[in-house]
């Protein structure tokens, strides 16, 4: 008979009546609130690590160490100076039950305020009375809106020498200047220990802005490091990095990414004694001077080395992440069986039919004689090379011109002129280099707008056979909806990058882990003591320095090579044409790499067109090999200048790793009208030859007033060919074939990126308005 249903269906249990639903959202409402409250308590507090505050000036004339000595006068505080950095203390507030600890950014130094954004709990902002900000600053400033903001506070020491009626006249025009950037920001005066106190507090209980990149992996800024050379060798060895742990548990069997110079193993974590506690242990009878007590941390540092420490856990060699970036392919592993007989006797005759006489030298064997080239031969496979290079393709003259080499082959032989010449008075050889930068920016601007007009249009080739020149390339039916193998004809370098099977389920999967999962290790607010293998001594160098010491915990597969895609947008602060496969600094998330990218439209299509240039007026995606990372992170494009100094000149996201993102390179063939009937007309100056028209035959033709025909038969042995279209053509219509092949990024990965001279605003830039096209 009928079984009754035993449990109720869950649409049922889901409805719930009005007061459950209101109950229900006053328990989430009120478990929101609390987890605000809770962060925000634990921020600076004896158990979470110390509020960082990075001090930006982003002035020429800011007073940052003005600022410094106020926030130091607190009452019944206790200062700490670090060592060897100048402009950096740790302030502990007992009465606030609060510890900051404050660090500067040197004005200018682009690497130092952008990898100490990426771990600052607040920004705070020096801005000058006058004029706020200078072009340098406006620079610093887009460049920290666009890897992502955390909480900020705007400060304007100063200002006090002026009339009182000037003084609220100046303060106006800042607050108006501030409003674009900064949308109902208050700005903090900072002339007195009251208003020091004032903006302290308001640091404290401001709501915390959010960097989800950060968020997910275990960071910290290191307070402290020691260098212990290897056996082997003094350069490199392991390094002892001391700070406190912030965004996620670490653990010590993954890897661990320094800012700037690579990824590494870890094998230990310490746990020495908290240098920054907000009750240090007081011998009985001892008295303080004073309120405020100034320590400093080199003895501290001798003395934390003697005192015992504690090891937290040591790398288990079975579930330590792998350094390996690169699949090592295997030359052999797609051979065939041996071949039988058959084939061999088949190859054999092969070979005696195409045998060819070539003269050797005396004693050649035949195994030898086989690798000796014709000269024709050579250059034919230099053509070959050529036609590969995708640079000799942005305009018609390159392809049309004979024995013309690369760019690449170029430049070498050009610095090698340069510094053979010898001049007589220097200052106007300057004065040439000068003018012979601006004439290359003018030929780039040119090549932009002719790209602009005549897009992906190139000449037909007189002296090779176009079905030669362009065997590569292939016609498509429609651009859209003709299918494309993402696995045909793939590089050697496709044999070394590692693919998700499943991308988003895989960043999904290990999000869930990091949300859900208590993973073993050092717990947020720690003060542990890393133990980072293999490192250079150069890093601990660039410490002593006083440039910031920024480590992240790698989420799994993220030290793997693969093919990253980004979606960005021109900068409008600059112009310059940036051509495809032209070298360009990275900073992704918390990376920073130099790599040549393509450069293609954002469709939601299958197959993307490649841009030959970074488009001023539309967001476009940026393919290049790099190492896996997890969206969500911002990416800032920057160009380098002849003189060290980097240009930001696009902004964006990462948006997948996706080694099978097609993007496809199209040429236009272009052909006039000679003869025009009802439906038919005869085309000439699109080929040269009979075998071309007939070996292009297949290709559908198009036109640019919007005409379809196809090629119907060849006219004469000059390249004329009888065309049959929907329509009567114009006779100042062009008649255009399109052809396609798919192309991939260079391999040009390099994590060395050099230092950045201080950025000043560039006055040699051509506008595009003066460029006159012949």
């Amino acid at each position: 008979g009928r079984v009754s249903v035993k449990a109720q269906p869950r649409r049922r249990l889901r409805d719930l009546s009005r007061v459950d639903r209101r109950h229900q959202a006053l328990q989430l409402r009120r478990q929101r609130k609390e987890a605000v409250l809770a962060e925000k308590r634990s921020l600076g507090s004896r158990d979470g690590p110390p509020h960082l505050v990075v001090l930006v000036p982003l002035h020429s004339r800011a007073a940052a160490h003005d600022t410094l000595r106020l926030l130091q006068s607190q009452d019944s505080a206790v200062v700490h100076v670090d060592e060897g950095r100048a402009g950096g203390f740790a302030l502990l507030c007992p009465r606030l039950k609060q510890r900051w600890r404050f660090v500067t950014a040197q004005a200018g130094d682009l690497h130092a305020v952008l990898d100490l954004a990426k771990v600052a709990d607040s920004l705070l902002f020096i801005l000058d009375p006058a004029d706020g900000w200078d072009s340098a600053g406006e620079h610093c400033l887009s460049c920290l809106f666009t890897q992502g903001l955390p909480s900020y506070a705007l400060a304007v020491p100063g200002g006090t020498d002026l009339p009182p009626k000037k003084r609220i006249d100046a303060r106006k025009k800042l607050a108006k200047a501030i409003e674009k950037r900064f949308p109902e920001a208050k700005l903090f005066p900072l002339n007195t220990e009251q208003e020091s106190l004032l903006l302290l507090r308001h640091l404290a209980t401001q709501k915390q802005r959010h960097l989800a990149f950060r968020d997910r992996r275990a960071h910290l800024l290191a307070y402290a490091a020691e260098f212990v050379p290897g056996q082997e060798s003094d350069l490199v060895g392991i390094l002892k990095v001391s700070g406190f742990v912030r965004g996620q548990t670490l653990n010590v069997n993954s890897l661990v990414h320094i800012v700037g110079h690579g990824d590494f193993q870890m094998s230990q974590v310490d746990a020495p004694p908290d240098p920054l506690t907000l009750n240090p242990r007081v011998v009985k009878g001892q008295k303080r001077s004073q309120d405020m007590e100034v320590q400093d941390d080199s003895v501290n540092g001798t003395d934390e080395m003697e005192e015992d420490v504690k090891v937290l856990m040591k790398a288990d060699p079975n579930k330590q992440e792998s350094l390996q970036s690169e699949v090592v392919p295997d030359p052999m592993e797609g051979e065939q069986t041996w071949p039988t007989e058959e084939e061999l006797q088949e190859a054999e005759a092969s070979l005696k039919a195409n045998r060819r006489v070539v003269k050797v030298p005396k004693g050649t064997s035949k195994y030898q004689a086989a690798w000796i080239v014709d000269d024709g031969e050579e250059g034919n496979q230099e053509d070959d090379d050529d036609e590969d290079d995708d640079i000799d393709d942005m305009m018609e003259e390159a392809v049309s011109q004979e024995g013309e080499s690369s760019e690449e082959e170029e430049e070498p032989a050009e610095e090698e002129c340069e510094t053979m010449t010898i001049s007589e008075c220097l200052r106007d050889d300057q004065y040439d280099e000068k003018v012979e930068e601006d004439e290359q920016m003018l030929e780039r601007y040119k090549q932009e707008r002719m790209d602009e007009m005549f897009p992906d249009e190139v000449d037909t080739p007189r002296d090779v056979p176009a079905r030669v020149r362009f065997q590569k390339y292939r016609g498509l039916k429609s651009f859209r909806t003709s299918p494309w193998d993402p696995k045909e004809n793939l590089p050697r370098d496709y044999a070394r990058i590692f693919q998700f099977q499943d991308f988003s389920r895989t960043r999904k999967h290990l999000f869930r882990q990091i949300e859900k999962e208590e993973t073993e290790g050092a717990s947020v607010g720690w003060y542990v003591t890393l133990h980072v293998c293999n490192v250079p001594v150069s890093v601990m160098e660039s410490f002593r320095e006083g440039k910031p010491l920024v480590l992240f915990s790698l989420l799994p597969h993220e030290q793997k090579m693969s093919v990253l895609n980004f979606l960005v947008r021109r900068h409008p602060s600059n112009s310059e044409p940036v051509r495809a496969k032209e070298e360009l600094i990275f900073h992704c998330g918390f990376r920073r790499f130099r790599a040549s990218p393509l450069f293609s439209q954002h469709t939601s299509a299958d197959k993307h067109k490649l841009e030959r240039f970074l488009r001023l007026d539309a967001a476009l995606v940026v393919t290049v090999y790099a190492p896996i990372t997890f969206p969500p992170a911002s990416v800032l494009l920057f160009k380098q200048r002849s003189n060290g100094m980097h240009d930001l000149i696009a902004t964006g996201s990462l948006v997948s790793v996706d080694p099978d993102r097609i993007v496809i390179k199209r040429l236009v063939l272009s052909g006039h009208p000679f003869k025009i009937f009802t439906k038919m007309a005869v085309v000439r100056y699109m080929f040269f030859n009979r075998e071309d028209v007939m070996w292009f035959k297949p290709v559908e033709l198009r036109t640019k007033w919007g005409r379809r025909g196809h090629i119907k038969e060849p006219l004469g042995t000059h390249g004329h060919m009888k065309c049959h279209f929907d329509g009567q053509l114009k006779s100042q219509d062009t008649v255009l074939l399109n052809l396609y092949k798919r192309v991939f990024p260079k391999w040009t990965y390099d994590p060395h990126v050099p230092e950045p001279v201080p950025w000043v605003r560039s006055e040699s830039v051509l506008p595009v308005q003066e460029v006159e096209m012949e």
